[in-house]
């Protein structure tokens, strides 16, 4: 019984191994049954010729302005190692130097006492540098307008001023220096203006 044991699994590994030699992952003919479809040989190929390879700028886009050409010499010659160029030469003296450009406003720049003009008449508006959470600390006095009356906290963000109320609302946006501000009232929409 042992004996044909033995021989019963060496014909069946037998039997695999000829079957794995004659399969097509190993270059044998194909093993197919008796009802499959016939096989239709696939049409041949042909291979595309390749000519060289071209390069050149593309034109450029309408409207778009002009690239840089990559082949001027650089802007900045000290980048490429060459010594820099020395400077022009003046004429009657030195060149007088370009005007300042106006500092941006900032948060800092807006602390302090305003005056508060609506169509319902003027106020008082004190924007205080003391933070209250993630603002800072605001006060109106004798505004009639009920949404200024309530502004306690402000902020400066992205160039403007926020004026907010009791509870988080936003009263007010407004925008400029810090000398003068306009804007409007967030509710009704009516404007509203800060000078010093």
């Amino acid at each position: 019984m042992k004996a044909s044991l033995c021989l019963a699994t060496a014909v069946m590994c037998s039997a695999l191994a000829l079957g794995a030699c004659s399969s097509t992952r190993l270059g044998g003919p194909p093993v197919r049954s008796a009802n499959a479809a016939p096989l239709v040989p696939a049409a041949p190929v042909e291979a595309v010729p390749s000519g060289p390879v071209e390069a050149a700028p593309l034109p450029p886009i309408e409207g778009a302005p002009l690239a840089a050409d990559p082949m001027a010499a650089p802007a900045n010659p000290e980048i490429a190692g060459l010594p820099p160029a020395p400077p022009p030469p003046t004429i009657g003296g030195p060149a007088p130097a370009p005007a300042a450009a106006p500092a941006p406003a900032s948060r800092t720049a807006m602390v302090g006492n305003w005056s508060a003009q609506t169509s319902g008449g003027s106020c008082r508006i004190q924007l205080s540098s003391s933070p209250s959470l993630d603002l800072y600390r605001a006060s109106a006095s004798g505004c009639s307008n009920q949404d200024l009356s309530r502004v306690n906290a402000w902020d400066y963000r992205d160039g403007e001023v926020y004026l907010y109320q009791t509870g988080g609302a936003v009263a007010a946006r407004l925008r400029g220096s810090s000398a003068s501000l306009s804007g409007v009232l967030a509710k009704s929409g009516a404007p509203l203006s800060l000078s010093r």
